[in-house]
């Protein structure tokens, strides 16, 4: 066969569903065998939403997706969407073109060496010099991008290549199991839980994967032991639980620092470093022990005294069998803390200024939506809020960035995760700046019929870094701008605009927009002078009880 259709059957092998792709004519083989093949080709404004697209769908399934460009361009607008899952831990397979390697009739036009390019990036970066050898580099390929700790992998098919005939057989995907850790290690770990005065768990992204989740709840159920989470970890275990004492969205200062300060031991399961820091370790604190797939990445603030490595929910199911009524901790402090929590997240959630204040904007979103509804942000300070006042329920209810940390990532995560679950309700919260970076992705969501709402919060500049800027001492300078009609604009794609002109109405306008269904882009204008009142002012003034 043609050695594009054998690229085709491979990815089917793989159970590949969609292609995420802005094609170039380098793809066009390739596009041709997609287009006879049971794989959906999902065509997308531009790169960057294909790829934030494909590596949602990893971090939604674990099942790695693909991303398709031409060479050149189409290629460098994919190194944002690569480093989102590299740094996220998404799986991905990015597919891009390139002239043909056995003759140039075109000199250096439009040659970026892609492969170098994203060999920083990627977990692997190959470019496919025959035919014949697509079936192991696919297979090798999506095994790299899926296995521990998952990421991007990059494979470059040059027109040529693609256009050759080929007899070699698809090699067809196995299941792994991941290897389980050692009884010294968990006995070591259950008999210091056991002898701590104030133990604490910390959930991390490394939980927010595969089944972990269902260990961890049982893990917390059976032993009572408090936890917190990171803003990548929010939902492994039901927030609404009298054990839950927040999420660390700062690195220190918070209400949940305070515990941290009080804990002897904390059991961290799934941190990952690349993470902003839920804390900070110090020589002479607290004992760390570190669960997960992979050792630790030791670093100025986290060095964790012990390691149990294996398969995450294997090693939370063993250890609960050890702890099994046996953890008779001080848990009065932590509950008090987080009645503390609780409290102080619920003030000005009913306030009444418009524009609105973002603890309002997120109870009232956090009321229109389901247990298993899907908020997908954005990057921007709103964030930080949604992180410390958004309560989450279940896992990949919430999709944050907390490693990349990317503009513009927000919609099109929400139109992927519209796509997997068409029963749910999807809200994409981006700030304007973050939006108008891949608001063209409109016309997609549109084109595939897709049910969405996306708030908007329109305070006309990059709100974050105008906070950061406040905070220093700096002039207001440089980071304002002016927005379009975002009505008239969603109206141009095909979508329905809404604009909120009292806080009373958001609530109602929401509901109604899921209720009509099809795309709908809702304007809010926010008023972020609570940043500094609540998360520098009243945080700095705080004094941790008892």
């Amino acid at each position: 066969m043609k050695a594009s259709d054998l690229m085709v059957a491979a990815l089917e092998a793989e159970g590949v569903e969609y292609v995420f792709a802005v094609p170039g004519e380098e793809n066009l083989d390739l596009l041709e065998s997609l287009r006879t093949s049971a794989i959906t080709l999902v065509l997308a404004r531009h790169e960057q939403g294909a790829g934030f697209m494909a590596a949602t769908y990893g971090r939604l399934t674990g099942k790695a997706c693909v991303c398709l460009a031409t060479l050149g361009p189409g290629a460098t607008n994919l190194t944002t969407p690569a480093a989102y899952a590299a740094l996220g831990a998404f799986p991905l397979v990015i597919i891009t073109g390139q002239k043909p390697i056995k003759t140039s009739k075109q000199a250096q036009f439009q040659i970026v060496d892609v492969v170098s390019l994203f060999t920083p990036l990627c977990k692997a970066s190959t470019q496919i010099v025959n035919g014949n050898r697509i079936p192991s580099l696919v297979r090798e390929g999506f095994r790299l991008a899926q296995e521990e700790r998952p990421g991007a992998v990059l494979l470059e098919l040059p027109e040529d290549i693609a256009e050759e005939e080929t007899i070699e057989p698809v090699i067809p995907p196995h299941y792994r199991r991941y290897a389980v850790a050692g009884d010294a290690a968990l006995d070591e770990a259950a008999e210091r839980i056991i002898a701590a005065e104030r133990p604490l768990l910390l959930i991390g992204a490394g939980a927010n994967r595969r089944r972990a989740s269902k260990a961890l709840r049982k893990f917390v159920s059976d032993t009572g032991f408090p936890f917190f989470d990171t803003q990548m970890g929010k939902g492994v275990v039901d927030e609404d639980s009298e054990l839950y004492l927040g999420t660390a969205a700062l690195s220190s200062g918070d209400y949940v620092h305070c515990a941290i300060e009080k804990a002897d031991l904390i059991v961290n399961i799934g941190h990952d470093v690349v993470e902003k820091p839920p804390f900070f370790m110090e020589p002479g604190g607290q004992t760390v022990i570190h669960i997960n797939y992979k050792a630790a990445e030791v670093d100025q603030v986290y060095f964790p005294q012990l390691e149990v490595i294996g398969d995450i929910a294997g090693s939370v199911e063993r250890l609960g069998n050890r702890l099994d009524g046996k953890l008779q901790c001080d848990r009065s402090y932590y509950t008090v803390l987080h009645h503390e929590i609780a409290s102080h997240i619920s003030e000005t959630s009913d306030d009444e200024r418009f524009p609105m204040v973002p603890q309002r904007v997120v109870a009232d979103v956090r009321s229109v939506m389901a247990r298993d509804d899907i908020v997908a942000l954005d990057n921007g300070i709103y964030k930080i809020w949604f992180a410390r006042n958004y309560i989450a329920n279940e896992p990949g209810t919430i999709l944050l960035d907390n490693a990349l940390a990317t503009m513009g990532a927000g919609l099109p995560s929400a139109m992927m995760a519209a796509m997997l679950s068409p029963g749910r309700r999807v809200l994409a919260v981006c700030g304007d700046g973050g939006f108008m970076m891949n608001s063209q992705e409109l016309e997609t969501a549109v084109r595939l019929g897709l049910n969405l709402v996306v708030l908007v919060l329109n305070d006309a500049a990059y709100g974050m870094i105008r906070w950061k800027q406040d905070q220093l001492g700096f002039p207001d300078y440089g980071l304002t701008f002016s927005n379009p009609d975002f009505v008239t604009y969603a109206q141009s794609y095909g979508a329905t605009g809404h604009r909120v002109e009292r806080s009373a109405d958001l609530v109602a306008v929401l509901n109604a927009a899921f209720e009509a269904g099809g795309v709908h882009l809702v304007d809010l204008p926010v008023d972020y002078s609570e940043n500094k009142k609540v998360l520098i002012d009243e945080l700095g003034a705080k004094v941790c009880e008892l």
